[in-house]
């Protein structure tokens, strides 16, 4: 499954729970994912202020993969509050929400795949890179990202076509709206597994071949040390947020053998658990990731979040102020 769906099994316990209990793990749920919505926020908004990353094909194709994991995020938790207070949603309704959240779930994984051949590409073929990674050959690989994204969206649209509405005494669904309960039918439910699996295979073993390629590059004498290594842990990176991404797949699976043993009130507590683990937490690690390893936009990063310079903790030493001072002014 993918992984705005890790919380599905949440709202079929939330009917179990107290209201204190739901308005303390809303709360629990809905306070980093403000936190981390405005990190978010500020990153896309920083990668958007500079010429520097507006013309950087690495830094559009980061805003790429921001952007949709920010939606995504955004997305999970309306859902997740949705069936918090127990609101139910007709079919139609739960549907352009469901297909919207697969759009942008789907968008991260190739998008790291692409960013992982420019880092690729860097290492590996530095000579031809400003030939091959240009701008306009960065913007039609989003293009071809975004539709083979709406492609699955579609297919999933027309399988939903097949199920017979018009035999239900209304539309109003009898669960809470969430991506599995759209899956009507044992074909839409195939098809979801089928493809999810075949993404995330092969996604994790094209990074993975980039990766491969990478560590030979760097035994090469004429290789820059320095930017191999770099170009590695970006890739290794890329392999952790795809492990994340993938790890929502066993959600389910797990979820199913521990109902044997356990309470479903219990269940309940770790799907939640699980779900801040999952969802919210992968979904701010791009951010993270870039906006404290690298060098050009972790100083404007760091003025945008304090706002002010005397506010800021971070930026207190004179060489990282100027640094800024000059990014800033540029």
């Amino acid at each position: 499954m993918y992984a705005n769906k890790s919380q599905t099994n949440i709202t079929v316990g939330l009917r179990y729970q107290g209201l204190m209990e739901r308005v303390l793990f809303s709360t629990l749920s809905t306070v980093p994912c403000c936190v981390f919505l405005f990190i978010n926020g500020t990153m896309l908004f920083t990668l958007r202020s500079k010429p520097v990353f507006r013309e950087t094909s690495r830094y559009i194709l980061l805003y790429n993969l921001l952007f949709a994991d920010t939606v995504n995020l955004a997305h999970s938790q309306l859902l997740y509050l949705i069936a918090a207070c127990r609101i139910r949603m007709t079919y139609p309704v739960c549907g352009v929400l469901s297909f919207f959240g697969n759009l942008t779930t789907v968008i991260s994984p190739l998008t790291l795949v692409v960013m992982s051949l420019e880092r690729y590409v860097a290492v590996c073929y530095p000579l031809r890179h400003a030939t091959i990674i240009t701008i306009k050959n960065t913007e039609l690989a989003i293009i071809v990202v975004w539709a083979f994204s709406s492609l699955s969206v579609l297919t999933r649209f027309l399988l939903l076509l097949n199920f017979p509405f018009d035999e239900l005494d209304s539309l109003l669904m009898n669960d809470f709206c969430s991506a599995v309960a759209m899956l009507l039918g044992p074909l839409a439910d195939d098809y979801d597994q089928t493809y999810t699996c075949i993404l995330f295979v092969s996604t994790g073993m094209t990074v993975t071949c980039f990766y491969i390629g990478v560590m030979v590059a760097a035994r090469s004498a004429s290789t820059d040390k320095a930017s191999a290594k770099k170009a590695r842990n970006t890739l290794l990176l890329h392999l952790v947020q795809l492990g994340l991404s993938i790890s929502s797949t066993i959600h389910n699976p797990f979820l199913t053998a521990i109902s044997k043993v356990l309470d479903r009130i219990i269940i309940v507590r770790i799907q939640i658990i699980l779900y801040v683990c999952i969802i919210i937490f992968p979904r701010c690690l791009s951010a993270l990731i870039y906006g404290i390893r690298d060098q050009t936009i972790r100083p404007v990063l760091m003025y945008h979040l304090c706002c002010q310079w005397k506010r800021s903790p971070f930026l207190s030493h004179s060489s990282t102020k100027a640094k800024v001072s000059i990014l800033i002014t540029s």
